[in-house]
């Protein structure tokens, strides 16, 4: 089955043009001018990944994506104005897997649509080296690749697919520190290119969600100038 787009700007030649390319690679595309319409549409019809403008009429991008995070780990991508900084770690800590600046190359979105989707398919298969149905367990820490759940001490953790992938790559290896670029590629596949500080975004929103859970989580450790690692309880 084709994977369903949702694409959300409300700037009509964006719409067309990056709606052409998609359908010409075989997606099926849903397009949006606007938050309201977008989020009443998502939610009565789910899709496969959402593109996000981010300064929109009637709903910016970022409330959108809080409201769609507050039902859905659907994964998203942000599209930011050029050296808009501010909005592409805002994007980040309320949950979008990723982001693009304006002005884009269709090409570069096309690859991390395709990137994300297969981390989300991998996250939800069983992993190669882990137990049978594709559970890994750390002490209080579960999670269910099959299922693509995160628990901590018995409560659910609702992750995106990257944060998903992320606690995966550090609690694989209790102990071992990962460098930003190691996790890079667990959290979304080698050869794509991701700033520092977006791993950096993903940990803070990480750390978060677990400490709604459990004040006293300290699992994931910064070793300053060297990364991160996760001590098993």
């Amino acid at each position: 089955m084709p994977h369903t787009i949702a694409l959300v700007d409300d700037d009509r030649n964006i719409l067309t043009s990056v709606s052409m390319t998609l359908e010409q690679e075989g997606f099926i595309v849903r397009t949006y001018t606007d938050g309201e319409s977008a989020l009443q549409g998502l939610m009565a019809r789910p899709a496969d990944l959402a593109v996000l403008d981010v300064k929109m009429p009637r709903m910016d991008g970022m409330e959108l994506l809080q409201r769609l995070r507050q039902r859905s780990a659907m994964p998203v991508i942000f599209l930011t104005s050029k050296d808009d900084e501010l909005d592409e770690l805002m994007g980040l800590r309320l949950g979008a897997d990723d982001y693009i600046t304006k002005p884009f190359s269709q090409r570069l979105l096309l690859e991390r649509i395709r990137a994300l989707l297969r981390r989300n398919e991998a996250g939800r298969a069983e992993g190669s080296g882990t137990p049978a149905g594709g559970i890994i367990a750390r002490g209080d820490l579960m999670l269910d690749e099959t299922k693509h759940t995160c628990m901590w001490k018995g409560k659910q953790v609702q992750l995106t697919v990257t944060e998903f992938l992320l606690v995966k790559a550090l609690a694989v290896r209790p102990g071992m520190v990962k460098n930003r670029d190691q996790l890079i590629d667990g959290a979304y596949g080698e050869n794509i290119y991701v700033d520092d500080r977006t791993i950096d975004s993903h940990v803070k929103r990480v750390r978060k969600k677990f400490r709604q859970v459990d004040d006293d989580f300290q699992q994931i450790e910064t070793l300053y100038g060297l990364g991160y690692r996760y001590k098993e309880a």
